[in-house]
């Protein structure tokens, strides 16, 4: 998670055969044992402590050891409390990935630059 003054942003990464094969089909993303996904969620910050989830423009890439890179494209889900954005990608087994994110969930801010590592396994 990264968070701000402003922002909350909430964010992993997981292999595809994670979602229900039904919950796959409403969203129209693909399950596959060596697909991942990516999972934003952004809630902005409220004078009272509390937060509410908000749209925001997310664009990354995924990069292999030997710097291959793989852009993300990413969808917004809006459901009745949440507003996400998932993004997929292929890896290969045992794969470490470097996972690069812009999330910008104010458009009149620069985007928020979010990096992780992870090492997927094929299902």
């Amino acid at each position: 998670m990264f968070s701000d003054e402003h922002y909350e942003i909430h964010y992993n990464a997981f292999n595809s055969t994670l979602i229900p094969a039904e919950v796959a089909a409403s969203y129209n993303l693909t399950r596959s044992g060596s697909r991942g996904l990516i999972n934003i969620a952004v809630l902005e910050k409220q004078p009272d402590g509390s937060t509410r989830p908000v749209s925001a423009q997310v664009s990354g890439e995924v990069r292999n050891l030997i710097q291959q890179t793989q852009p993300v494209e990413f969808q917004e889900i809006t459901e009745t409390d949440a507003i996400y954005s998932i993004g997929s990608f292929q890896f290969t087994n045992e794969d470490l990935l470097t996972i690069q994110l812009a999330v910008q969930p104010d458009a009149e801010r620069p985007p928020y630059q979010i990096e992780l590592q992870q090492t997927f396994y094929v299902d």
